[in-house]
């Protein structure tokens, strides 16, 4: 027999300026549209919960249960560039314009010859 009051996943702290899936419960149990959101962690509680911030909407979102996030990595963010095939013909097809930028501004910088400090007098 399982215990109803078992937890399915296991006790994940969050931390600020994390950013997070959150589901608001309340909207997703009565069958209502958007209840899934992008968030930032703003606080965190001592009892688990944390006050968020939906990215974007700007909406705040107090005392939200850790239960209903899941974090959002960074490695999954930035899975498109890490794996991008970038020396063949049309690779930065599929790429959005802020991993194009990023990728075009990391290769002018490690072309650069590097400047020699000016001489002190």
């Amino acid at each position: 027999m399982r215990d109803i009051n078992s937890k399915a996943h296991p006790a994940v702290r969050f931390n600020e300026r994390d950013f997070v899936l959150y589901r608001d419960p309340a909207l997703f149990w009565t069958g209502q549209e958007d209840h899934t959101f992008v968030c930032r962690v703003q606080r965190s509680w001592n009892e688990g919960t944390y006050d968020l911030l939906a990215v974007a909407t700007n909406r705040f979102i107090h005392d939200a249960s850790g239960d209903y996030m899941r974090l959002l990595p960074s490695l999954d963010a930035m899975r498109d560039i890490d794996t991008a095939p970038l020396h063949s013909a049309g690779a930065a097809d599929g790429l959005t314009a802020a991993a194009l930028a990023w990728l075009t501004q990391q290769h002018a910088t490690a072309n650069r010859c590097p400047e020699l400090p000016a001489p002190r007098g």
